[in-house]
């Protein structure tokens, strides 16, 4: 199926690994302009080096960023627009804020969460609005987690960051869409990445017990038995932010093998 991304130029946040990356792989494999940001340029080079060669799509290109830092995310405007132009799709992304419950959490960790968690997001779609509502197209993605539905133990920064980012990101979908511009909410459920492992060690070590048996419980309260795979996520990644998905925005989306029953 022709998703319609040729040519279309892509920012993806925090994409020199786990689902960003998946999802810029994705992108490039339907003919994207894609751009990558993380903060290690090391990682981001391999990473793109490692799409280039897979999709054999030359229009792979990164710049390393602290997304937490204003600067940052206006010096990743400037170089894309000197090598691709501004973008048509925006994923935002960013590393999970540290594990901790509320009264675990300091003052510091809160305000980093704030500004790597949310205020990332506000920074860049700031960044990608002015042309994508002066032509009329835009698709942004917002990548949160299984949270902004069910809220997950030890994890109080990242629930309430999250759930912030689906409030701003429904506002944004009724705001916007006089300019054909889609914003929608991803929420990844228990898919394997490195964060995930992290959380999962985290977890053993605060109970007391080996992480394959963290695992065996996770997967038991996963309707679909297993983890995710990132490619999985990144094909629902990639509808949404294309010209194909034509009237799906304002959504809160999760992808977690039925793991969460809300309704």
């Amino acid at each position: 199926m022709d998703l319609g991304l040729r040519g279309k130029v892509a920012l993806v946040a925090a994409s020199s690994g786990g689902l960003g990356y998946a999802t810029a792989l994705q992108l490039a494999k339907e003919g994207a302009k894609v751009m990558l940001t993380s903060r290690s340029e090391e990682r981001l080079a391999s990473a793109a080096a490692n799409i280039t060669t897979e999709t054999g799509n030359s229009n792979v290109t990164f710049q390393a960023a602290d997304l937490s830092r204003k600067q940052d995310i206006e010096e990743v405007y400037q170089v894309l627009a000197s090598r691709f132009g501004p973008p048509d799709i925006l994923i935002t992304n960013a590393g999970g804020p540290p594990p901790g419950n509320f009264e675990s959490v300091k003052e510091a960790d809160w305000e980093l969460g704030f500004q790597l968690s949310l205020m990332s997001v506000v920074r860049l779609v700031q960044g990608a609005l002015p042309h994508m509502k002066e032509q009329k197209f835009g698709r942004v993605v917002h990548f949160t987690s299984s949270s902004i539905k069910q809220p997950i133990d030890n994890l109080i920064l990242s629930n309430t960051f999250r759930a912030g980012i689906a409030g701003l990101s429904k506002s944004l979908a009724l705001e916007l869409a006089p300019y054909n511009i889609l914003v929608n909410t991803l929420g990844p459920g228990r898919v394997a990445t490195d964060r995930i492992t992290f959380l999962d060690q985290a977890a053993a070590d605060r109970q007391g017990i080996d992480i394959a048996e963290v695992v065996r419980r996770s997967q038991a309260s996963i309707p679909l038995g297993r983890y995710g795979k990132p490619e999985e996520f990144a094909v629902m990644a990639a509808f949404l932010a294309s010209p194909l998905n034509g009237y799906v925005t304002g959504q809160a989306i999760l992808v977690d093998g039925g793991l969460v029953r809300s309704l």
